[in-house]
């Protein structure tokens, strides 16, 4: 869902959504995505911010758009681990940045991840 009080434009924001779906499974490579004007009703956003994140997604080589057909998701699993990979590096600095703010040092930091790791187990299985 987007968070229209975070600080990122809302186009970044739907950015970071389509990528993330992409990473869990939700939207397959080769995939259409739905037309600028669907998906600015349903993310109630202007036209102009789709049509800026398909765009942008374009530059990124995750979508590519053939005219009057649609705009789709390029087809590969190296554009998933790339995403993935991506993905895990902003999550582990952000967690990693919080941490530290926090007053904790890397052994700390690596002892607390360790914790909730095990005590969760199952769920990371």
């Amino acid at each position: 869902m987007l968070n229209f009080k975070e600080r990122s434009p809302i186009y970044i924001q739907i950015i970071e959504k389509i990528k993330a779906d992409i990473v869990s499974g939700k939207i397959k490579g080769g995939e259409k995505l739905p037309s600028v004007r669907d998906f600015s009703e349903s993310f109630q956003v202007n036209p102009n911010t789709v049509q800026r994140v398909f765009q942008e997604l374009e530059k990124e080589n995750i979508a590519y758009s053939q005219r009057g057909i649609g705009t789709f998701i390029v087809d590969g699993a190296d554009l998933v681990n790339k995403l993935k990979n991506a993905q895990a590096q902003k999550y582990t600095k952000r967690f990693i940045n919080e941490m530290s703010s926090l007053g904790m040092n890397k052994d700390e930091i690596n002892k607390y991840l360790l914790k909730i790791l095990e005590a969760n187990s199952n769920e990371y299985s």
